[in-house]
């Protein structure tokens, strides 16, 4: 396990192969060892541990249980924003409704890249029916100053709107 952890540490690009191939293989694993390893990265020192580990957290549905308490954790408390942006692209992966505050927390952030993370996972965690509150977040996105972030929360709007 160790050896794999290392090994995805050693690809440096956020978007790596190597890096996505590791997280890959543990989602397949799937397996208690995994969490816990993903666990400790989270709370690791350095931000590329943390980005690992929460990368890792965000393919680990069957831990969702476990794993939502960490990610709502880093999510009131981190600041790197590459960091943020993961744990808001791990909240979409999991789908679940009760990530939904973080993610409105997050959604006001000053830096584009994590606002563009919010965007992403309020589609995914809104809940059936849309969460009110949620959902006007999304429109508030919609019309952000990024281009980037607006066009993702209105695809998000869309697509909820068509529910």
């Amino acid at each position: 396990m160790r050896d794999l952890i290392q090994a995805a540490l050693r690809d440096t690009d956020p978007d790596g192969p190597l890096r996505w191939h590791v997280i890959s293989l543990l989602r397949q694993r799937g397996d208690l060892e995994s969490f816990i390893e993903a666990r400790r990265l989270c709370a690791a020192d350095t931000v590329a541990e943390r980005l690992l580990g929460v990368d890792i957290m965000g393919m680990l549905r069957p831990f969702v249980d476990r794993t939502l308490p960490v990610l709502r954790y880093l999510a009131a408390s981190e600041d790197d924003a590459m960091v943020l942006y993961s744990v808001l692209i791990a909240f979409g992966h999991l789908a679940d409704p009760r990530s939904l505050p973080s993610v409105i927390d997050l959604a006001g952030h000053l830096d584009p890249r994590v606002r563009y993370g919010a965007a992403y996972a309020l589609q995914h965690v809104l809940g059936d029916p849309p969460d009110r509150a949620g959902l006007e977040t999304l429109r508030t996105l919609a019309a952000d100053s990024d281009a980037d972030v607006a066009g993702w929360a209105s695809l998000g709007v869309a697509l909820r709107s068509a529910h």
